[in-house]
């Protein structure tokens, strides 16, 4: 996959893509089914496949105080979007010239003039221009002055309704919810980050932990998980993890702390992927460290045994 960070001066190789745009936080099931439809006529127009996404996300531009909501990082989403078949993502930079564009001026000067689409693909519900003024109505209409054709996706629901979206997988993630979450995703929650150095409390109790900042990644439910770990060296070991601000220490700030079963190394400064497989509990205060280590003993059997099944 070709990634292309800018609109301005796209080389003509990598123009002329059926792209689907939009932010695809998460690369979710409603995600999917807007690029599939992207893909469709990538193959019927003999063209490349291409996403077109933000960086920054949008709402972060318009609301930079805004607490963390992100469901994965650039590099994440290009790792979602590859096995869909996507050869270009053209990560486009959100910034004070694309959030005044209008509507029409992002369809003529982004789409058609500085990628060359071919045809674009958006959901049902998807919004464009300054104010939000833009609608797949009106993005058909100007493909077809600026000559590329547009589809648009059918909202999809799950078998009770409810829409996939990110913002339900949010929701999923607040209520601790891993397999809700992991339905609409179509593959378990992941935190991705370097591991950096702690307190080092928990070697004292036998639990020596990898310890991750969360930075933009929206903050799940407090707690357990049982986890499942991608090493730098490919290698993916099961282990449990204390995702929060520790009541016994008060962290200022949350963290995810993940005990990696059965294994012995320094992964400091390495980059580690950590899947939240299922919620076991809520943080909780114990009364010293013995209560403690008997807990996390508790944690690490049943995270044992649900990763076994």
């Amino acid at each position: 996959m070709q990634i292309v960070r800018d609109w301005r001066d796209v080389p003509d190789a990598l123009k002329g893509a059926a792209v689907a745009v939009g932010a695809f936080d998460g690369v979710h099931r409603g995600h999917q089914a807007v690029i599939a439809g992207a893909r469709a006529a990538a193959e019927r127009l003999g063209a490349p496949l291409g996403v077109v996404s933000f960086d920054p996300h949008p709402r972060r531009w318009f609301q930079p105080e805004a607490a963390p909501f992100r469901l994965m990082t650039p590099d994440q989403m290009a790792e979602a979007l590859a096995p869909l078949g996507v050869e270009i993502l053209y990560l486009l930079p959100f910034d004070a010239q694309m959030a005044g564009m209008s509507d029409a001026d992002f369809a003529e000067q982004v789409l058609a003039r500085g990628l060359g689409v071919r045809h674009a693909a958006v959901g049902f519900d998807f919004t464009f221009g300054k104010g939000r003024s833009g609608s797949p109505e009106a993005l058909r209409t100007y493909g077809e002055r600026l000559g590329f054709s547009v589809s648009v996706a059918e909202r999809l629901d799950d078998a009770d309704g409810l829409k996939l979206s990110s913002s339900a997988v949010r929701e999923a993630l607040k209520a601790g919810d891993m397999d809700r979450a992991a339905a609409i995703l179509g593959r378990p929650f992941a935190i991705r980050g370097e591991v950096i150095h702690g307190d080092k409390r928990g070697r004292t109790i036998g639990v020596p932990t990898a310890n991750i900042a969360l930075g933009d990644y929206m903050r799940p439910a407090f707690g357990v998980y049982a986890t499942r770990s991608r090493l730098a060296d490919g290698r993916v070991v099961n282990g449990v993890a204390s995702l929060g601000v520790r009541p016994m220490y008060a962290l200022e700030t949350p963290l995810l702390e993940v005990w990696l079963f059965d294994f012995d190394g320094d992964l400091y400064g390495q980059t580690v992927e950590t899947e939240l497989v299922a919620w076991l509990r809520g943080e909780e205060s114990f009364d010293g460290l013995d209560a403690l280590k008997t807990q996390i003993d508790a944690d690490a059997a049943a995270a044992r045994q649900i990763l076994a099944s």
